[in-house]
């Protein structure tokens, strides 16, 4: 967890100034015409009805895009851009979730800083929120995340082998997971609710030959199965292409964890489908972590074992690169998670511009079945679902939604400032029940 720090000034011993404080308290806690949030959506902390109420909570999702090449050769032009402030791409994402206000937010290829000499792991954070979140953007009000929470990621982090079988080691596609420089691609969690830090778990170094039934890519020349990549590499092959993070969140006295991942694309690679089978596995993982009898394999970053709790209240966030209908993941890959007993994916977020833009877009690489546009997330020349907001199937979805304004929108342009779009779910969230 990490907040901004608060500083305690003591109290006047003046009697006079302490009534007068205390008078000052009880007017600014008095509701004020005219202000407040939508009234489908009341702000973060906003008290219930009623002790022990549900209180609606948002879930929203958004790669933003940061990671963009030009900073490949210099891995701190990410944090240079977050404190100056002035950054065009930066300002428009802001501005978006400022007028989609999400409580907890996902923060897509946000890079991790943490590695670089002088630099604390939470500055590129710090310097998103105050530079940008907490200042108001177009006409938009500023918005407020006490917490966060970031970690490394295996993007740019050198194996030492050449696992494309380039013939040379030390390129991009050598690493862990793909990146110019380590941390490239990484992620953020946003949180007006505390975040629960001791029950914190990252998976960043499971290792892919240790599921069962690992879909391990094979050498198309020879008949052998699973053998693309040698025995030593396995040893140390990481499963996660950035990492998976349960990150809970506290919201009174129910706790909700936030899964968070971003697989690798299905793409870039050859025939032995390196890419297309570890993004089909790394969605598995989170199928096995909430399903009751299947996590009992997974050990997280500090040895933990097992799965997530039966009954425990979650929320599956992120760009999961693989859509139900249309693209190059494997059959069924998404669908482990769509179809998961335990996954709540009716009300499915949907907009108008996605389905204006995939009338005009091109086909997609592969189409399995009808696409649903009203669903789609990204725009990569063409339409597809990749983004993700799945609540357990004990929360109850409100409301949700895709922020992909048709081409008429003023909203347009700033939309296309990532080729993804911000996905929320509203869900009910019982503020007394089971952790």
């Amino acid at each position: 967890m990490h907040t901004s720090p608060t500083t305690l000034r003591p109290l006047h011993r003046n009697l006079t100034a302490l009534l007068a404080a205390l008078a000052l308290l009880f007017v600014a806690a008095l509701p004020a015409a005219g202000q407040g949030g939508p009234p489908d959506h009341a702000g973060p902390g906003t008290p219930p009805g009623a002790p022990g109420a549900p209180e609606i909570v948002r879930f929203g999702t958004y790669n933003t895009a940061f990671s963009d090449p030009h900073r490949a050769g210099d891995e701190s032009q990410f944090l240079t851009d977050l404190q100056a402030g002035d950054h065009e791409q930066m300002r428009d994402i802001a501005q978006i979730i400022q007028r989609e206000r999400p409580d907890v937010l996902q923060v897509g290829e946000f890079d991790y800083v943490g590695h670089i000499d002088g630099v604390d792991e939470y500055d590129a954070a710090d310097a998103f929120r105050a530079k940008y979140l907490e200042v108001p953007q177009g006409d938009q009000e500023a918005i407020y995340y006490e917490y966060a929470f970031v970690a490394p990621s295996n993007t740019g982090v050198d194996s030492g082998f050449d696992l494309d079988r380039s013939g040379q080691t030390g390129a991009p596609t050598d690493a862990w997971g793909f990146g110019h420089y380590e941390g490239q691609y990484g992620m953020l969690v946003l949180s007006k609710y505390p975040i629960v830090e001791e029950r914190i778990r990252t998976f960043q170094l499971f290792r892919w030959a240790d599921m069962p039934g690992a879909l391990l890519p094979s050498d198309p020349d020879t008949p052998e199965e699973g053998d693309w990549y040698s025995g030593e590499i396995l040893e140390q092959f990481r499963l996660s292409s950035k990492s998976h993070w349960d990150v809970p969140v506290q919201i009174g006295n129910h706790v909700i964890h936030t899964l968070n991942a971003h697989p690798t694309p299905p793409a870039f690679d050859g025939p032995e489908q390196r890419n297309v089978l570890r993004n089909h596995d790394e969605i598995r993982l989170w199928a096995d972590y909430v399903h009751p009898a299947r996590g009992g394999y997974l050990y997280d970053d500090e040895g933990q074992t097992g799965g997530l709790r039966p009954g425990a209240s979650f929320v599956i966030l992120g760009d999961y690169n693989a859509d139900p209908c249309v693209g190059n993941s494997v059959p069924g890959a998404i669908e482990q998670l769509l179809d998961h007993p335990r996954v709540n994916d009716r009300n499915t977020p949907a907009s108008e511009g996605a389905v204006e833009r995939h009338a005009e877009a091109a086909d997609p690489p592969l189409e399995r079945c009808p696409p649903q546009p009203e669903h789609h997330t990204a725009d990569f020349g063409w339409t597809a679902r990749v983004d993700y907001a799945l609540p357990s199937n004990n929360l109850q979805i409100v409301d949700s939604r895709v922020f992909w304004p048709t081409s008429d929108d003023p909203w347009a342009e700033i939309a296309a400032s990532s080729d993804h779009h911000l996905v929320w779910v509203d869900v009910r969230v019982p503020t007394r029940g089971a952790r």
